[in-house]
């Protein structure tokens, strides 16, 4: 339990003045909407108040902190190198040194005849290895740091990379003369993620972002000019849709995609012609998704038109125009990404909650599925940057199995294994079993989980357990392996993931069966999930932690407020608290491009009411509530720090008998703080808070 020495909490509201606001007739009063201005000394007092409170309140899990945190550094091989990738004439790789929070990017020439990648070893040790960017170099005396790009041009002698030292996720973009080690003096400011080289190196494309943090605009810089001569070659009006600029595998062609939540519209360029007009592939169309490759004569497009789970047709790549279709539309089987290579096309899909690979050969619609031998698993392509290669990198994992890197022959279809991330300390996979259960939702519809647990592990209720659950954007929370849960599992703990509609792990009608006006069902399936458990013997109520975080956040707070009594503790990182007041002011980051995911409620009275109604922070009621771990940080645009602060004020206010912790990064952004050490700590802290509740912590 939380210590009960601890003093009480800051007041629920440092009173600033009350918000009201009108919609469709109803008026609703917000006591803490002055929470949203970060800039306001009286909102950083507070927030600093509520992080001491949660230090006095989880003082006694000091030692239980360290102890993990020294788990998962003892069972983590702190120096370590990545399996080579080729690109052109180098091998890439990143490696990591003990006691340094970031990766460090190098490469080695390729040597005469050398085919294979070098082994970890000798790349590690060769003396002609260039260092290209080292991240704690670049992170030296800041408190956060992440890279936005990182783009090697085409013949290898410039590198454009982009820094953030705030967690804003606005990057400061740079050229690097790989030649000579020099960066060069024109910098641009303020750009977004994502980068593309021209064929020659001599022009850089990259995306910057209007008021609401949105990518709108692409440039075109000419390498060793100001930024202030930069080209605006493209900016999308619509203030749904988002931009990125890429250059396919092939570097060919330039390509600028523009896409909102449920329509793209994608232009191409020749990469030796930067200068030259852009060709669009097909007009955007209302409802229609589609994204390209290039493949010889050709441009695959893989797209919805007509296909619920995506279809696989072709274009001219001299002419675009019609679609011919290659993969017809197969229902059940959702089509999710391709990749070209000369000679083959390798499509990424997932079937009955799993993911697969399937491999064309060139110049036929013949095709074969790559096959994995465990009953649940993740699988996807690796990085692959060479276009003209009959040898792709795949990862593998499953929730026994530690991230696997497999050289596969798309030919004799054999697969050579090239690393599996080291687990330190004995780990044996097969002390550990994993399953899959089915839940069913109270509209009849079953929903997998996975699970993970110790092989001694009781089937009799007594088990404590952690379900974790997303459901958004179609975004598929699959089987993963992850060496911070083991000290959860060598602890008793159940490890189960929820795959609730609103994801995609079942498919597109996964997705739109859980939002809009079916969001509903992303809670109702993870409730169906908890009790599953508990019905078939894996925990009960009064043993069980749910977490999840941004969307999954929401889906958090919703949980909270729909069945209080099936959980004994909530971990809500980053939430989604308060959907419906963000997406009722489209001047805040991200609003108008999230209308097609949750709705308009300004628009729409319907879709107001709905929101309304399962808005956690709307919904706070005087229950007996789960003890709750709100984590967010404070320069976060996706997800405003605000959101958990209010939640968090107005549960001790409305629910006074409550457990409410809120921790807030003061220089941290959506994804928490950036150092892989530090990452562990939070994840220590999230952990022992997580055993404390389950009755574990001594």
């Amino acid at each position: 339990m939380t210590n009960p020495h601890a003093d009480s909490p800051p007041p629920p509201t440092a009173h600033q003045g009350t918000h009201e606001r009108t919609f469709h007739g109803d008026t609703v009063t917000d006591e803490y909407q002055w929470l949203i201005d970060k800039d306001n000394p009286q909102t950083v007092s507070y927030l600093e108040a509520e992080n001491a409170f949660t230090d006095r309140a989880t003082a006694h899990l000091s030692e239980l902190r360290d102890t993990i945190f020294n788990e998962i550094k003892r069972r983590t091989r702190e120096t370590d190198l990545s399996v080579p990738s080729r690109k052109g004439e180098y091998w890439y790789y990143t490696r990591t040194e003990e006691g340094r929070q970031y990766g460090i990017s190098c490469r080695v020439p390729v040597r005469p005849g050398e085919t294979d990648p070098p082994s970890i070893e000798d790349a590690g040790d060769r003396a002609d290895e260039q260092v290209l960017l080292d991240g704690n170099a670049l992170a030296e005396g800041k408190d956060f740091f992440a890279l936005g790009t990182f783009d090697v041009s085409v013949d290898g002698n410039w590198l454009a990379y982009s820094t953030d030292f705030s967690g804003d996720e606005r990057f400061t973009l740079r050229v690097k003369d790989l030649r000579t080690g020099e960066v060069l003096a024109d910098e641009v400011p303020d750009t977004s993620y994502g980068s593309a080289w021209s064929a020659d190196g001599s022009a850089l494309f990259y995306t910057t972002v209007d008021e609401a943090w949105r990518p709108h605009r692409v440039w075109r810089h000419t390498v060793g000019r100001p930024a202030t001569d930069d080209v605006k070659v493209f900016e999308e009006p619509d203030e749904r849709f988002w931009v990125g600029v890429g250059l396919t595998r092939s570097e060919k062609f330039l390509v600028i995609e523009a896409s909102s939540k449920i329509t793209s519209e994608v232009r191409v360029l020749p990469a030796e012609t930067p200068e030259a007009e852009w060709i669009v592939i097909a007009p955007r169309e209302h409802g229609v998704e589609y994204s390209i490759e290039h493949h010889g004569h050709r441009f695959l497009v893989l797209h919805n038109r007509d296909a619920e789970d995506f279809a696989l047709a072709y274009t001219s790549a001299d002419a675009p125009g019609d679609w011919v279709d290659l993969i017809p539309h197969e229902p059940g089987t959702r089509l999710e990404s391709v990749d070209a290579f000369a000679r083959h096309i390798v499509i990424s899909q997932r079937r009955d909650g799993l993911t697969g690979l399937r491999v064309i050969g060139d110049g036929s619609t013949d095709s074969y599925e790559m096959e994995f031998p465990e009953p649940i698993y993740n699988v996807g392509l690796a990085g692959n940057p060479e276009y003209d290669t009959t040898t792709v990198r795949l990862s593998y994992a499953s929730m026994v199995t530690p991230d696997s890197v497999y050289d596969v022959d798309l030919v004799t279809r054999s697969m050579v294994l090239r690393k599996q991330r080291p687990v330190l300390g004995g780990y044996e996979p097969d002390d550990y079993e994993q399953f899959r259960e089915w839940a069913t939702a109270p509209d009849g519809t079953r929903v997998p989980i996975s699970i993970v647990a110790r092989k001694d592990t009781p089937r009799n209720g007594s088990a404590p357990a952690l379900l974790y659950g997303y459901g958004s954007y179609e975004t598929s929370i699959d089987p993963y392996f992850s060496i911070a849960r083991l000290s959860l599992l060598d602890r008793g703990v159940v490890y189960a993931i929820a795959h609730v509609r609103g994801g995609g792990e079942m498919g597109r009608r996964w997705y739109e069966e859980g939002k809009l006006l079916a969001k509903m069902n992303t809670f109702t399936d993870f409730v169906a999930c908890a009790q599953a458990l508990v019905r078939e013997g894996w925990t009960s109520p009064q043993r069980l932690v749910a977490r999840g975080g941004s969307a999954g956040g929401l889906l958090m707070g919703a949980i909270a407020n729909l069945a209080p009594e099936e959980f004994a503790g909530i971990v809500a990182e980053v939430p989604f608290a308060d959907p419906l007041n963000t997406i009722l002011d489209p001047s805040l980051p991200l609003t108008v491009t999230e209308w097609e995911e949750w709705g308009n409620p300004i628009e729409s009275a319907d879709v107001y009411a709905y929101m309304k109604s399962y808005s956690p922070y709307e919904n706070v009621a005087k229950l007996q509530y789960p003890r709750i771990l709100a984590m967010t940080s404070l320069n976060d645009t996706r997800v405003g720090f605000h959101e958990p602060a209010k939640w968090i004020a107005r549960l001790r206010a409305v629910a006074p008998d409550g457990d409410y912790l809120l921790k807030t990064e003061m220089g941290a952004g959506h994804a928490g703080p950036s150092g892989r050490y530090d990452a562990w700590k939070e994840e220590a802290f999230v952990l022992s808070w997580t055993l404390d509740v389950l009755g574990l912590a001594d």
